[in-house]
Formats: structure tokens, C-alpha cells, sequence
């Protein structure tokens, strides 16, 4: 049997992404089709029938025909959601939406979705959303894109279109506008649309539905009565019954007194199911929120309430027992193992609300080369903290703790500002990553200006020929920085290890500056020097550092030096050692 495929919605923040899934929610509802749309838990099926009558002015066109039984989007858009949903190491969703505001272009987050479609291989269709805010552009009463553009300037829109196709090929994407692509395995097909007049809708569905049935049948294939498969969107408390999940299941079928084995915290557990639950649509006749249903098959979104959920964990699989349930508890055991850890590593800390989302952020952080020392599930808490203070005492750049989308305990709040400890949250990974690496620098810069103020730069400065300005009282001198930056206020050294005077004023272009790096030529005095005695033409200088002072300074901010500052650092303290120790 070939069940519908699973869609999510991904974009950057603002650009329409769920305005574009209600749109489409209220289309299917609006075309007057019976059952037209299903409300499940975490997820809106739209049926095929829906799908034609929303799409019939333009379906007739196409050699597109309905064979799936509908579209099953998930309702939580953004790339956690997506990312939640996961097995075998990818996400269960089959295809996605790529939105994109056609004003604004490619924005951080939407390069964040490129490459979590690119990692998990996810086709997708990218959304051109926001054409009614097009200059010149008048929307018309039609779902239809095609239509829509018969009567509409297109210059503006092709300008924004393209400037869309090229970063996406910065990306390693060939894209094209969809009615222009003949060949469609070879290029990402590129929708423009209106979220709120419901332009492109049609051509929106139709496409998903054609691409659906000529790339992922083998995807959408399903043991009708074969045991469940499914994944955990979300672990809730309801009011009466306690701790709940909501899953997608996407292969097989699940039954009240089904045995289901899933992921916790503490490894995989088993337990059986008691109620399955489907939300009941507005006018259906019953009490409460639910409708209690004594089986469902894939693919649909439910409610499960079974004893001993409390520890069950977003994003884990969850599977029906079937008799070879070693094999099922290796399978989920291996995905937990291999994303959360605990480690004696020096890194920061991560919490995160999912499975998917952990292994996202630490994708990430990774590719900054920022340690990881522990991953876990959940809400912040005072055990974090602590850990994280051992840390802290050995480097306090990684004793942080990162949370993504989740809360953060009062008790670990008050142990954190005690002892100051940065808990940083965001429910955007790219923002949560930036703001840790913003604080880092931040941190780093004040400590290095602090350091510098006993402890100057590695560094090492050339005397230029036929630069002398001033034999002495002070003694000035233009000269170029080959290695590091020096410092108004510092001491040299000369290549001979002879101690000179402290560096009183740097110039450049006639104007005072209080640093040069290299590469920069700067005229520099020095006082208690003479020129004919202790300096000449082309000699190398460096700052004053003993021993002491430069192993201070490794410890803090070795990895902030380049190699060729290091070797600086040590020809300097082996000539302060010699001369002045």
C-alpha cells in the first residue's frame, strides 16, 4: 500500500512559514471536498480529493495524476520539528518546503535549513513567499500562480527569483522556476506565492504530490498490519491522565495493547499502550479535546498515553514489539548512544528538546571546532551547572552551558549567577551558536586588554633603513611590524637581548594610534635610547616578556596565537632568560 507522504514546512523566521501552512490547511477546508482535511496530533492530512479541487484549473496541464492518498504535513514548522523527526540517522520526513520571503532573499536561518535538507538528502521545493509585497504586483482571486502571473509585471519577480536561484547555487544547488524546468531530477523547483492571498497554493500541492509519486514511491510503501514504526514528536503532560506522546507513525499499524519500545533518557524501555487518541474536529459529537480510537495506520500523527512515559524523549524512535525485541532495543539504544554523552572532555554544555535538535547543535558546533563535554535532554538544571563549574575553573570560555529550546530550572538560575556560570537559550540554532561565539569574543577580548596591560603581544618589529628621525631624548624611529602588534607603553628588547625603553608613542600618517599589527609601517618613539649606540638599520625589536609572563600568557591565550607568534614568543623568552632572570 503507498500511504501519503510526510511534508515539513523549514525557513528562516518571519518569512511565512506558518501562515503558509494555515493557508494551505484553510484552502483544502474552503474546497468544500467531504473529509477534505484530517486534524491529527502533530500533523493536517489533506486528502487527494482536496488536492484535485484546489488544483483542478491547472492539473489538466500536467501529466500529474493523484495516486497517493493525500499529504500529511506536519503542524510544527522549522527545521526542530524536522530534525525531531528521525530514523536510522535521518528525518522521517519525505519531502519538505523551503520558504523563502522573495523581498529579503536567503537569510541566516534558511542557510541552516539548506543544510539540514542537504544532510538528511530530503528533496525539496523551495517557496518563493511574499509575491503580493512585490512592487506592481496585483494580486488576482486564484489559487493559482500561473494564472496569477498571466495578469502580473514579472520583471521584478524574475529579478527576486534569481537572485534566489544563484544563492542557491552558492549552495550547490541548480534551481529554476518551476514552470521553466524540463528536467526535474536536475534542479530544485522554485514557487512563487502569497501565503496571504493563497496564490500558488495549487501549484504547491499539485508539485508535491508529482514529485512525491515519482521520486519516493519506494518511501512511501507500508506494511499495512505489519508492526508500528513511528517517531516521538513530542513527550506532554495532559490534565487527567498525566504524561503523554505525540508520534508520528509512518510505517505499519498500532493497536491499544500494543507492547511499544522507545527511547528514554536512560536508554530504550517498553511499555503498553492503553489509549491512542486523535483530537476531535470542531462539531464532532463527544466530550474533551480527544477521541479515543482503538487502532491507526501509517501515516498519521496520534496521541499515545501508556504508563512510565515521563523519561521518553523527543525525536526517539518508538516501535511496536514484535517478538524480536533484542533487535528493536539495539536499534534505538545505538541512535541514543551515538547523540547524547557525558564525557570528562573539557567542552561546554548542551540541553536541547530533542534528539533531532542535539544532533543538529552539536553538527554545528562542530564545524565552529567548538568541544562538546556533555549532551543531554530537558530542562536546565542545578546537576548542569555544577558540572559546568568544574569546567569553568580550567577554562572559563567553555564553561557555559547552551539551551536550546528549552526552560531553565530557578534553582540552577540562582547556582549559575552565583558563580557565574553564562546559561545561554535561544529556540534558533544558528542564534544559540552566535551567541555563545559572540560572548566567547567578547569575554576574550576583555581578558586579553586586561592581560595586555602586564603582559604585552608577541611580537617582532624591523628597523627601516634610512628611517631614523631622531638619534635620542627620545629616540625616533620608523619601523614595520613583521610578527603580532605592539602597544603604546611597552618595553623592548633589542635582537641582541640588550633592554631598551619603553615605547611612548606610535604614529601613522602623522596621526597618534595606540596599536599597529602587521604589515603596518608606523614611526615609533622610544625613550631612554640612543640610536647610534644600542639600535641600526634593519635590526629585528621585541617586546619586553620574561618566562613567567609568557607562561601566563599561553595558559589563557596560547590557542589565540598564530604559529609564527609563537615561535616569537620563544625566541624572546630565551633572550630574556639569558639576559635579565
Amino acid at each position: 500500500m503507498i500511504r501519503q507522504p510526510i511534508v515539513a514546512v523549514l525557513g528562516h523566521v518571519d518569512h511565512g512559514k506558518t501562515t503558509l501552512l494555515d493557508k494551505i490547511r484553510g484552502t483544502a477546508v474552503a474546497s468544500r471536498e467531504p473529509g477534505a482535511i484530517t486534524q491529527q496530533v502533530g500533523a493536517s492530512e489533506i486528502r487527494s480529493s482536496a488536492v484535485k479541487e484546489v488544483c483542478r484549473s491547472i492539473i489538466k496541464n500536467t501529466k500529474i495524476k493523484m495516486e497517493i492518498p493525500g499529504l500529511l504535513f506536519i503542524d510544527t514548522p522549522g527545521h526542530e520539528a524536522f530534525t525531531s523527526l528521525r530514523d536510522r540517522g535521518g528525518s522521517i520526513a519525505d519531502i519538505a518546503l523551503l520558504v523563502i520571503d522573495i523581498t529579503q532573499g536567503i537569510q541566516p536561518q534558511t542557510v541552516e535549513s539548506i543544510k539540514i535538507l542537504r544532510e538528511h538528502k530530503t528533496p525539496f521545493i523551495v517557496v518563493a513567499n511574499k509575491i503580493d509585497k512585490l512592487p506592481g504586483w496585483k494580486s488576482i482571486n486564484t489559487y493559482s500562480i500561473t494564472e496569477s502571473m498571466k495578469y502580473n509585471m514579472t520583471e521584478e519577480l524574475d529579478n527576486k527569483l534569481y537572485e534566489i536561484v544563484g544563492s542557491l547555487a552558492e549552495y550547490g544547488f541548480d534551481s529554476e522556476r518551476f514552470d521553466r524546468i524540463t528536467d526535474f531530477t536536475k534542479s530544485i523547483m522554485i514557487i512563487p506565492a502569497s501565503a496571504k492571498t493563497g496564490e500558488g497554493i495549487a501549484e504547491i500541492l499539485l508539485y508535491l504530490v508529482g514529485l512525491s509519486q515519482k521520486f519516493l514511491e519506494d518511501n512511501l510503501k507500508i506494511e499495512v498490519k505489519g508492526p508500528g514504526k513511528g517517531s516521538i514528536l513530542e513527550v506532554k503532560e495532559e490534565k487527567g491522565l498525566g504524561t503523554t506522546i505525540d508520534i508520528i507513525l509512518y510505517d505499519g499499524m498500532l493497536k491499544t495493547g500494543d507492547e511499544i519500545i522507545f527511547g528514554t533518557t536512560n536508554g530504550p524501555k517498553k511499555t503498553k499502550v492503553r489509549a491512542i487518541m486523535k483530537p476531535r474536529l470542531p462539531g464532532e459529537k463527544g466530550e474533551g479535546k480527544y477521541k479515543y480510537i482503538n487502532e491507526v495506520y501509517a501515516a498519521v500523527g496520534v496521541k499515545i498515553f501508556a504508563p512510565n512515559l515521563e523519561d521518553a524523549v523527543s525525536g526517539s524512535p518508538v516501535m511496536v514489539a514484535s517478538g524480536d525485541d533484542d533487535a528493536l532495543i539495539e536499534h534505538i539504544s545505538e541512535q541514543i548512544k551515538n547523540i547524547l554523552f557525558d564525557s570528562n572532555n573539557k567542552g561546554i554544555t548542551v540541553k536541547t528538546d530533542a534528539l533531532g535538535s542535539a544532533e543538529a547543535v552539536i553538527k554545528m558546533l562542530k564545524e565552529k571546532e567548538i568541544p562538546v563535554r556533555s549532551v543531554r535532554i530537558g530542562t536546565v538544571n542545578k546537576t548542569d551547572v555544577l558540572d559546568t563549574e568544574v569546567v569553568k575553573e580550567d577554562n572559563k570560555y567553555l564553561g557555559v552551558i547552551l539551551g536550546f529550546n528549552v526552560r531553565v530550572n530557578d534553582d540552577a538560575k540562582e547556582i549559575a549567577k552565583k558563580n557565574n556560570i553564562p546559561i545561554i537559550t535561544s529556540n534558533v540554532i544558528y542564534d544559540l551558536i552566535d551567541k555563545y561565539i559572540e560572548w566567547r569574543d567578547t569575554e576574550k577580548r576583555k581578558d586579553i586588554e586586561e592581560m595586555m596591560k602586564s603582559v604585552p603581544w608577541p611580537a617582532e618589529i624591523r628597523i627601516l633603513p634610512g628611517h631614523m628621525f631622531r638619534d635620542s631624548k627620545p629616540c625616533i624611529i620608523g619601523v614595520e611590524v613583521t610578527v603580532g602588534k605592539i602597544k603604546k607603553g611597552i618595553k623592548l628588547i633589542s635582537e641582541n637581548g640588550e633592554l631598551l625603553g619603553e615605547i611612548k608613542n606610535i604614529q601613522s600618517n602623522k596621526e597618534s594610534i595606540d596599536e599597529a599589527v602587521k604589515g603596518m609601517k608606523v614611526a615609533m618613539s622610544i625613550d631612554n635610547t640612543v640610536f647610534s649606540k644600542q639600535l641600526s638599520e634593519n635590526m629585528k625589536l621585541y617586546p619586553y616578556i620574561n618566562k613567567p609572563m609568557a607562561d601566563s600568557f599561553m595558559k589563557k591565550f596560547g590557542d589565540e596565537l598564530s604559529d609564527e607568534e609563537k615561535e616569537v614568543l620563544h625566541i624572546i623568552t630565551s633572550k630574556t632568560k639569558q639576559k635579565f632572570e
